[in-house]
């Protein structure tokens, strides 16, 4: 499906399953922008940079992390380190948010379960960046 649409002006978003194996059967082929989400863990994060550098060999022209549940300034700097170890653009961070969870449990969205939490706010800011790179 992603191969028949149509290449200009459209700005599509997919969220894969957390494997390499979607850039294997070329799926990514048409990409721009591809968002590798890992956690403040090593294992985590060694498997974000595993899928970096597969996406990069592809010829994915930008991939970068988004650091997802970041607790305190030390998983953010731990996440920064990392990166800048491996030579990986750290687009965007998203910190740890029980609203997230709380909106879960009730079935809502979480901007609909609470607009005002800080995951919420990051993942606009994430927005917002994403759709000024796009080319209309």
């Amino acid at each position: 499906m992603l191969r028949e649409l149509p290449a200009d002006d459209l700005l599509v978003v997919v969220d894969m399953e957390a494997s390499p194996e979607h850039l294997a059967r070329s799926t990514a082929e048409a990409v721009d922008l591809m968002l590798v989400v890992a956690e403040p863990w090593f294992r985590s994060l060694e498997t974000a940079r595993r899928s970096v550098a597969l996406a990069v060999d592809l010829g994915i022209p930008r991939v970068a992390v988004v650091a997802n549940k970041l607790r305190d300034a030390g998983d953010r700097e731990a996440v920064e380190a990392f990166c800048a170890r491996h030579g990986i653009e750290l687009f965007a961070t998203v910190p740890y948010d029980d609203a997230l969870g709380d909106a879960e449990r009730t079935g809502a969205a979480p901007v609909d379960h609470d607009a005002d939490a800080r995951s919420v706010d990051a993942i606009d800011r994430l927005v917002d960046r994403v759709l000024g790179l796009a080319r209309w």
